[in-house]
């Protein structure tokens, strides 16, 4: 089959999901910042639309999940009648014998957690850049001569969005996948797309529960990224990933996707997980608390002595395990820090200024508000303990070159000033201390199949308090002093925030916004607005050691830390988390 009559199955994502280059934070951006400010990215990596093609005009990389998909067809159709590529490649592969096209994105229309105030705040538009541009590939999908022939299948993270608001017609989308592309409800999908008959606007396939249904693919996937663990073990309320179960890939199926990446040219490599500390735990009949040391320092291990390895970035992990395995920390420092692509100057005592940067979701520095929505964050730790859980270690991380990118979620339902007031609290503490870290507050969403589905979200930035505002400008004013700001320039950035206050933001954002805009442009000095009561100062929290914390846990707990530590794998039930808010010794 010719090109020019069309491949059977298209997959394809937006551009901005399939670069894998020009720096480590740009699809962070890119899913947040708003379509007009994309002159940012531009002005900082101005070859970032530079992808990488096969000598078919095919996508030289594609994100993880695409690859996934592309490796499940293939065994279903053959490989000679699949193929991945870029939206404006399109017309090269989509014909008269074209199917099938499957879609793959992560936030099609601007409503993640994070885009909806990154996005929003600014008041043009509420669509990120990745949005925009997912919207330019369904158009040119939608709009082809031969669209009547074939049938168009979304999956990916986002693929909910569309569901939720119904927009399957505008964007031209025949199904929704919400699952797993190696189910048998996914591979059937395709399969009636294929064969002429109709397909259902919806589906939603079982995840595999072994790992043994699981595949990891071997080609070239954005930034390196190879799934590591599906699932978590903590089950935060506001959390669809977590409600997966449990499965961790093995060492060797891992090696030989990095072995892949790297012949195939990429110079990087990411673990996907929703936590990393709980890689292999249930193999080792561990608690999902207690890390398993080993093997995750073999496994990294094995990673940066691949030849052609030059960067290893780490993904998703949470605060609780680095209290409970410091040395864990210490020696992961060790392997990796050489082989981080992050550089942030003088907060890093490594002699070039690296740092890992994992991502960990802290959301609240209120009690109340943890136990509601996370009561299993702070296993094996009271959840009564959180701020000192996070502020503890955070020191411990930050003491091994380890400066987190820290989640806060602002708005959650029933959140009060008193728990807006806890996490500013937790947020001048952590200054006092001078613990870093790069903390991104966004506005609480919603997500369709987690225990918060129902729950009311702030819908404008004008519903947020002073309060609120003042937690977002905190943690953002806070991150600057790691050089987030770089880009802009500190001096002229604070003034153009006031600038642009004043002619547009303080309109869409109301009142409540304008002091910690100010606080946050550091034109005036913080003191002073503690002072004069236009904001929030911060309560001092009282020093809880980790021995103090490490008092308080479980005494049976205890003691398969301290074997798993030891190198002895124990027989442990893994605590249910809606059962275990208080630990009591």
């Amino acid at each position: 089959m010719g090109p020019t009559r069309g491949k059977q199955v298209v997959l394809t994502a937006p551009l901005t999901e399939s670069i894998d280059h020009a720096g480590f934070f740009i699809q962070m951006s890119l899913a947040s910042i708003p379509g007009w400010m994309e002159w940012v990215i531009d002005k900082k990596y101005p070859m970032w639309r530079n992808v990488p093609h096969e000598a078919d005009g095919s996508a030289g990389t594609a994100p993880a999940g695409l690859r996934v998909v592309e490796d499940v067809l293939a065994r279903e159709f053959g490989a000679e009648n699949v193929v991945v590529c870029y939206p404006d490649d399109l017309e090269k592969f989509l014909g008269p014998d074209t199917r099938v096209v499957g879609v793959s994105t992560h936030n099609p229309l601007g409503t993640t957690f994070a885009a909806g105030v990154y996005a929003s705040i600014f008041g043009s538009s509420k669509e990120p850049v990745n949005s925009i541009y997912a919207r330019k590939m369904f158009k040119i999908i939608k709009e082809h001569p031969n669209r009547s022939n074939f049938k168009v299948i979304l999956g990916g993270s986002g693929a909910w969005q569309i569901d939720e608001t119904d927009s399957h017609e505008e964007f031209g989308i025949d199904c929704v996948v919400n699952g797993r592309a190696e189910s048998a409800g996914t591979i059937a999908v395709f399969r009636q797309a294929v064969d002429g008959e109709p397909i259902p606007k919806h589906i939603e396939p079982h995840h595999p529960s072994r790992i043994d249904e699981m595949i990891i693919p071997e080609s070239r996937t954005s930034f390196g990224v190879i799934e590591m663990t599906t699932g978590c073990g903590r089950r935060c309320s506001f959390c669809l990933p977590d409600l997966n179960p449990r499965i961790s890939f093995p060492k060797e199926g891992i090696l030989k996707a990095v072995e892949a990446n790297v012949a195939a040219g990429n110079t990087q490599v990411s673990l996907a997980t929703e936590d990393m500390f709980v890689w292999q735990t249930d193999e080792a009949n561990l608690p999902f608390f207690v890390p398993n040391r080993d093997e995750l320092i073999d496994l990294y291990r094995s990673i940066v002595a691949v030849p052609g390895v030059e960067h290893v970035t780490l993904s998703h992990a949470t605060m609780a395990p680095a209290l409970v395995d410091p040395e864990l920390i210490a020696e992961l420092s060790e392997i990796l820090l050489d082989k981080s692509p992050i550089k942030l100057g003088a907060v890093s005592t490594h002699p070039e200024g690296r740092a890992l940067a994992p991502l960990i979701g802290i959301e609240t520095g209120s009690v109340r508000i943890a136990k509601k929505i996370m009561a299993g964050k702070s296993l094996p730790f009271d959840v009564k303990s959180w701020p000192d859980v996070v502020l503890e270690g955070l020191a411990v991380l930050n003491r091994n070159n380890w400066f987190p990118v820290c989640t806060l979620i602002v708005g959650s339902p029933d959140e009060t000033d008193e728990d807006s007031m806890a996490t500013l609290d937790m947020l001048y503490e952590a200054e006092r201390r001078g613990l870093y870290c790069m903390w991104v507050p966004s506005i609480f969403t919603p997500l369709l199949k987690t225990r918060m589905e129902k729950a009311d979200g702030i819908r404008e930035t004008q519903q947020l308090s002073k309060l609120q505002w003042q937690v977002i400008m905190k943690a953002w004013r806070l991150a600057s002093s790691i050089g987030l700001q770089s880009t802009w320039g500190k001096v002229s950035f604070g003034l153009g925030s006031l600038v642009v206050w004043a002619t547009r933001l303080r309109r869409v954002n109301g009142p409540n916004f304008t002091w910690p805009l100010v606080q946050f442009s550091k034109t005036v000095p913080e003191s002073w607005l503690h002072r004069s009561g236009r904001l929030y100062g911060g309560k001092p929290l009282p020093r809880v050691t980790r021995e103090e914390l490490l008092a308080k846990v479980r005494p049976d707990w205890l003691a398969k830390m301290e074997m798993a530590k030891s190198g002895i794998l124990v027989g442990a039930q893994v605590p249910s988390p809606e059962v275990a808010t208080s630990q009591p010794a």
